[in-house]
C-alpha cells in the first residue's frame, strides 16, 4: 500500500502552440516536483481541464504522468465525469497502467439526487481493485452531500477518503470523528493549516505545481507542533494566491511557470489569455517570493 497522506499537487495539463497536450512538459513538471518531495499527484482534476479534454487526451494525461513518475511516488487519477459509465471506463483504464487510486467529482450539470450521487461513487468503488476518493467540492459541483451521505460512503470497503475543497472546517472537523481512519486531504491552498487543525491528512492542490516546497514545509511543521512556523510560510503562500486571483488562478499558475522556464502555454477556451501586463504583474509580485 502505498503513502496517502501528505502533499500532492494537483497537476495542471500543458498545451503545445497548437492546443494539443504537452506530454514533454508534463513530464518535467512530475519530476522537478518529485525532486522537491511530493508524495504523490493528483492527475487529471479541476486544475488539469480534465472537462476540457477529450477522452483520448484525457487517457494521455494517466499514461504520461505514470511514465514519468513510475513507482516513485502515490498517484490518484481523477476520473469524474456526469456519466458513470464513462467513470468506469476511467477507472479501469488507470487500474490497468498502474495508479494506485481513483477520484472523481460528484455528477454534475442535471441536479442528481444525492442517493443518486451516492450510488454513482459506489460504482465507481466497485469496478476497481484500487480505492476511491471523493471529490467534495460543492461551489463547482453544485452537490453537497451530507456528514450521514459522507459516513456511508466512507463506510464502503474500497473508499479511502475525501478530497475536501470546502470552507466548512466544521464538517471536516465531523468527517474526521466519525470516519477516524478516513484520509482526508484539504483542496483549498489558501487555508492548508485549517485544514490540518481539523484533522486534514495533508493537501491537494493546483499551486503546489510551483511551490511544492512551501506546502511540503507547512506540513512539516505542522506536525512536528511548530504553529507559528507553519502559519508564517502559509501567509507568504497566500501572498502568491492573492496575486494569482487578481489574474485568474490557473491561467495565472501556467504563467508562472513559463516564467520559471517550464513552456504550460495556456489555458483552453473558453478561457482567456493573460495579457503582457497581467503577466508582468505576476512575475513582479510572485517570482521574488518563490
Amino acid at each position: 500500500m502505498k503513502n496517502f497522506k501528505g502533499i500532492f499537487p494537483a497537476l495542471l495539463t500543458p498545451f503545445d502552440k497548437n492546443d494539443n497536450v504537452n506530454t514533454e512538459q508534463l513530464k518535467l513538471l512530475v519530476e522537478k516536483n518529485i525532486e522537491q518531495g511530493v508524495d504523490g499527484f493528483y492527475v487529471a482534476g479541476s486544475t488539469g481541464e480534465a472537462f476540457l479534454l477529450s477522452e483520448e487526451e484525457r487517457r494521455l494525461v494517466y499514461k504520461t504522468v505514470k511514465e514519468a513518475a513510475g513507482d516513485k511516488v502515490t498517484l490518484i487519477a481523477h476520473v469524474g465525469t456526469v456519466s458513470t459509465k464513462q467513470a468506469v471506463e476511467y477507472a479501469k483504464y488507470v487500474e490497468s497502467i498502474g495508479y494506485d487510486a481513483v477520484s472523481a467529482v460528484a455528477p454534475f450539470y442535471y441536479k442528481f439526487s444525492n442517493a443518486q450521487v451516492v450510488e454513482h461513487y459506489k460504482a465507481i468503488a466497485d469496478s476497481v481493485n484500487i480505492p476511491l476518493i471523493i471529490y467534495n467540492i460543492p461551489a463547482f459541483s453544485g452537490v453537497e452531500l451530507t456528514l450521514d451521505e459522507i459516513a456511508e460512503l466512507l463506510s464502503h470497503e474500497n473508499i479511502l477518503g475525501v478530497k475536501y475543497t470546502s470552507n466548512d472546517y466544521f464538517k471536516l472537523q465531523q468527517i474526521r470523528e466519525r470516519c477516524p481512519d478516513a484520509i482526508i486531504y484539504n483542496g483549498f491552498d489558501e487555508m492548508m493549516i485549517s485544514g490540518l487543525a481539523m484533522g486534514a491528512d495533508g493537501g491537494i492542490g493546483s499551486t503546489y505545481n510551483f511551490m511544492a516546497d512551501k506546502f511540503i514545509r507547512i506540513h512539516q511543521l505542522w506536525k512536528s507542533g511548530d504553529i507559528k512556523g507553519a502559519q508564517e510560510i502559509q501567509w507568504q503562500a497566500n501572498k502568491i494566491i492573492t496575486a494569482l486571483c487578481k489574474v485568474g488562478v490557473m491561467a495565472g499558475e501556467k504563467a508562472v511557470l513559463n516564467l520559471l522556464g517550464f513552456d504550460f502555454g495556456v489555458c483552453r477556451k473558453p478561457f482567456g489569455e493573460l495579457t503582457d501586463e497581467q503577466i508582468d504583474y505576476l512575475k513582479e509580485a510572485i517570482l521574488p517570493l518563490l
